[in-house]
């Protein structure tokens, strides 16, 4: 099976050192950023499968993010993230293109099978597309 690469996005430091580490224990490739914009720029640069995107941001929103993800780079699933215990915003991103969402605090083997549900919904989407 080939690794995953992912890239999250969060403006808490912290929980992106923590989360890239535990995700690195599960043999994922993990790349972060603490910015919308500056995940755009990362994507511009870099291929990944999966953008797990915190909903609540300052600058661009994770929302406002994940509809420039749509636009610009359509075949990358995103799993919103949000630490608000807000349903609604989960289910506001998953309107505007994201695969799923889940709510902080999460464990982490669920979020590593939404991550790998994900990725594969992604190639297969690719595969369909003759992209693969």
């Amino acid at each position: 099976m080939t690794r995953i690469h992912v890239l999250v996005v969060d403006d808490e430091p912290d929980f992106l050192k923590l989360i890239q580490r535990r995700l690195a224990k599960r043999n994922v490739d993990v790349d972060v950023a603490t910015s919308g914009e500056s995940a755009l720029e990362q994507l511009r640069k870099n291929s990944v499968d999966v953008v797990i995107l915190d909903v609540k941001m300052p600058g661009l929103s994770g929302i406002e993010t994940l509809k420039e993800i749509r636009k610009r780079f359509g075949n990358i699933a995103v799993i919103m993230l949000t630490g608000h215990g807000s349903v609604k915003s989960g289910i506001d991103g998953m309107s505007h293109g994201a695969y799923d969402y889940i709510l902080k605090p999460f464990s982490i083997d669920d979020l590593l099978e939404r991550i790998r549900a994900a990725s594969e919904h992604s190639r297969l989407k690719r595969q369909d597309r003759g992209e693969a």
